[in-house]
């Protein structure tokens, strides 16, 4: 279902077809810690299979958030970030929002999602600390190969 939510500055839409795949990216590939290296094939696939937010001043792409859901009982959200130009403006406040506010979200079970920096943000609605840390797993894989190949050239620690 498509969701459009219009604050003051800026409009945060789920419309695909108005998502900029090279904001997107970019940001992911070159300016976050979690996703550096990147590929972009990669990133289109993970838009195609998730539920994406967009913010938009005007038509440019200031903002992106996507949650990995079963729409019943469970969502995931990350990858969220706003761009520079656009930090202290509230963008992340109203990407959140819309996340939390978009109708096929709705009387989920859990939402989970992993944050270095952003906790103050994330408490806004409704995150907190895992209750019991101890019974969460991963299976964590090395870096992309342009972020492993980009190290190589790094002097180790």
């Amino acid at each position: 279902m498509l969701h459009e939510c219009r604050p003051a500055e800026v409009s945060i839409i789920t419309d695909p077809s108005r998502l900029d795949l090279d904001v997107i990216y970019g940001f992911l590939s070159r300016s976050s810690y979690w996703a550096a290296g990147i590929p972009r094939d990669l990133v289109a696939r993970a838009l195609r299979h998730s539920t994406c937010f967009g913010a938009f001043d005007g038509n440019e792409q200031v903002g992106f958030a996507r949650v990995i859901s079963d729409h019943a009982t469970f969502a995931y959200v990350c990858d969220v970030f706003v761009l520079d130009s656009h930090r202290g403006r509230g963008v992340g406040k109203q990407l959140m929002a819309a996340v939390k506010s978009h109708p096929d979200l709705q009387g989920l079970r859990r939402w989970v999602l992993f944050t270095r920096d952003a906790h103050e943000l994330y408490r806004q609605f409704g995150f907190s600390e895992a209750r019991h840390p101890d019974r969460l797993m991963e299976i964590l894989s090395g870096p992309y190969p342009a972020a492993a190949a980009a190290r190589e050239g790094e002097p180790t620690a």
